[in-house]
């Protein structure tokens, strides 16, 4: 009985560490579907996952290999932003001419005070259109923080595999094509507390597994000392 107690407590142990690495936040794109050929507002959202520094600049890289002929910046109260561009190898056709310079990099960085501190998060809206036939965007990026670390969120989707450090995807479907259910209300509150919330949540994550842990454990050995008192089998 000790020993299958023991085994016991290790399996939920291991289990009630493993979730909060399991759950790192890291930047990501929302929403995170489209259409094609269409305009969209996009949001970036960042979370602090360091206890002892700030992130203080955010830098997104916009792929020309499928350009996007506007890009517009909604303003962040604290933070500036700039775009650079890139000339085109192929010009994207328009009812006004070809346009031959798209943006590759939006880069915003925070003023005094602005920083994303730890335990909290930021969001960068950005209006995108059209959008490429193409079935999906990679929105790579680069987090700084003010100890000198950056995050390289650059690691692209691959199947049957969880990247370390994934970039924000956009999935990208085909005008009139079936568009997929909205999430309830319930689904999207937990969706949001996943995904920016996870650093800020960390801590609190392991302070509640240890206390269902230790509960747990109080009732299982209750519960094996009352058969044992009842002279049933254990």
């Amino acid at each position: 009985m000790r020993l299958r107690t023991a085994a016991v407590v290790l399996a939920v142990a291991a289990a009630v560490f493993a979730v909060p690495s399991a759950a790192s936040a890291h930047v990501t794109v929302n929403p995170n579907t489209a259409t094609q050929g269409g305009y969209t507002k996009v949001t970036f959202r960042v979370p602090n996952e360091k206890d002892s520094a700030s992130t203080v600049k955010l830098e997104v890289a916009i792929p020309t290999d499928k350009p996007i002929a506007s890009v517009s910046l909604k303003p962040v109260a604290g933070w500036t932003a700039a775009t650079e561009t890139t000339k085109l190898t192929t010009p994207i056709k328009s009812g006004d001419g070809d346009i031959t310079e798209a943006v590759s990099k939006i880069t915003w960085t925070a003023g005094p005070g602005a920083e994303i501190r730890p335990h909290q998060f930021q969001e960068f809206d950005v209006s995108l259109g059209p959008l490429p036939a193409t079935d999906s965007i990679v929105f790579k990026a680069l987090q700084s923080y003010s100890d000198g670390d950056v995050v390289r969120w650059i690691d692209e989707p691959a199947a049957g595999a969880e990247a370390e450090h994934p970039a924000p995807v956009l999935k990208l479907s085909k005008a009139g094509a079936p568009a997929t259910a909205p999430a309830s209300g319930a689904a999207q509150d937990v969706n949001a507390i996943m995904t920016s919330g996870r650093s800020a949540g960390d801590g609190t994550a392991i302070t509640l597994g240890v206390i269902a842990l230790v509960l747990g454990l109080a009732g299982l050995v209750a519960g094996v000392l009352a058969y044992r008192r009842s002279g049933r089998p254990a």
